[in-house]
């Protein structure tokens, strides 16, 4: 399941006014139906749930959830819009959040928030600033996202090595890579995966890099390309596998197939390795490792109402029901991902007590907000083709980074001019 890692599938087009599907206002007995588009199947008990608290408190609404895969869910979305049958309520991704913002398709809630005193301020700023674009507010976040170090106990316990904590920093990671990594067994310290969010994004900023600053691409400074060297040098020593080897075995299936010592990966993939026997035995959860200084990536997603909606008010109130305690209490305890509703995560914490969760929650303090523009996608296209070659061994990540910074550039100068 992809879910929030190599996000992409921004709207290439320009889009059209948005419509909701449904029509009119109400239905024929009187009752508003709303339309509601997300994409995680993992995610659909706990918003079944927070549905029916909002219509047992809204007897004159209902909420009807359209599942969209992942792989199809922004081309449905931009034919729906044109089609006019997009969604009342759907769920937005900073990726794609500024084009559909700077194009009038979603509801400003920057009016409906003050006049509700919705409690914007109780989730992290990082992630409401993701969703306001020209100082309006267009998303109300719901969740959120940060990367972890996982590893394996029984991999750690079988070389001796003490299990990673927040004292250590990539020199320890580099040496406890090089211990772990057996090739008689092919296990690997460490998987240095071309992953955006996961990999690329944390190391550049760990390394006190940028990716994406005052509308100028960080890819040629030299602190970014020092992060991405410290993940495909672990290529070059042999520590982790190749990126021509990651193709279809990525690092995250060879943490779980016990092939991979030590790998950064999503909060919201818990679940996934709870499910996992040998993982909810003997995974273990760290902060990131320190650079130059510490970070992670945050990333979360928010809530949004069509523009071009029939039923605004009745989307508005589910909206505002969503952005409060009861439904993040709800969310939290589902245990599919992070409520971002602050003082609502140990419900999160505690659907998995094997797992250290609460290091998640504690990287907020210095996590970094996911870089994004009015085009996300178009540069971040540019990253895999100019990157490959360096991320599978063949060197050359200085005057990669180099190119790519410069075509990034180029790319966001069309941004502001378009």
């Amino acid at each position: 399941m992809r879910r929030r890692t190599l996000l992409g599938g921004a709207v290439a087009a320009p889009l059209l006014a948005a419509c909701s599907g449904g029509g009119g206002g109400t239905d024929s007995g009187g009752r508003t139906t709303l339309s509601y588009g997300m994409w995680d199947p993992a995610q659909v008990p706990g918003m079944e749930q927070i549905i029916a608290a909002f219509e047992k408190r809204n007897p004159r609404i209902s909420v009807r959830i359209q599942l969209t895969p992942w792989a199809s869910y922004w081309t449905t979305l931009k034919t729906s819009m044109r089609g006019g049958t997009a969604p009342d309520v759907f769920w937005m991704n900073a990726v794609n959040f500024q084009l559909y913002a700077a194009n009038g398709v979603l509801e400003p809630l920057s009016g409906h928030i003050k006049a509700d005193a919705t409690p914007v301020d109780r989730h992290p700023k990082a992630l409401v600033k993701l969703y306001s674009y020209r100082g309006t507010q267009y998303g109300l976040p719901k969740d959120f996202d940060t990367i972890g170090l996982w590893y394996n106990k029984q991999l750690f316990d079988k070389a001796g090595i003490t299990y990673p904590d927040a004292s250590w920093t990539w020199d320890d990671v580099r040496d406890a890579a090089a211990e772990l990594t057996d090739p008689h067994r092919r296990v690997h310290g460490f998987a240095a995966e071309m992953d955006r969010q996961i990999k690329i994004y944390p190391a550049i900023c760990g390394a006190d890099g940028f990716v994406l600053e005052n509308g100028r691409s960080g890819f040629g400074d030299e602190r970014s390309i020092e992060g991405m060297r410290f993940l495909t040098d672990m290529v070059d020593r042999g520590w982790s596998p190749p990126q021509s080897a990651m193709v279809e075995s990525v690092g995250r299936v060879r943490y779980w197939s016990e092939k991979v010592a030590m790998n950064y990966d999503l909060s919201a993939m818990a679940g996934q390795m709870y499910a996992v026997p040998a993982l909810k035995d003997h995974g273990g959860i760290a902060v990131l490792p320190q650079g130059k200084r510490r970070a992670t990536i945050i990333h979360g997603l928010a809530n949004v109402v069509s523009a071009k909606s029939g039923k605004k008010a009745a989307a508005w109130k589910f909206v505002h029901f969503m952005a409060g305690r009861e439904a993040a209490e709800i969310q939290a305890k589902a245990g599919a991902t992070i409520s971002s509703y602050e003082g609502t995560q140990d419900a999160w914490i505690k659907s998995m007590p094997e797992f250290d969760l609460k290091h998640f929650i504690e990287m907020q303090e210095y996590a970094v907000p996911y870089p994004s523009s009015k085009n996300t996608a178009v540069w971040e296209n540019l990253q895999y083709p100019l990157l490959g070659a360096a991320f599978s061994g063949k060197g050359g990540i200085e005057s990669a980074a180099r190119t790519l910074g410069e075509q990034m550039d180029r790319a966001l100068k069309e941004e502001r001019d378009s």
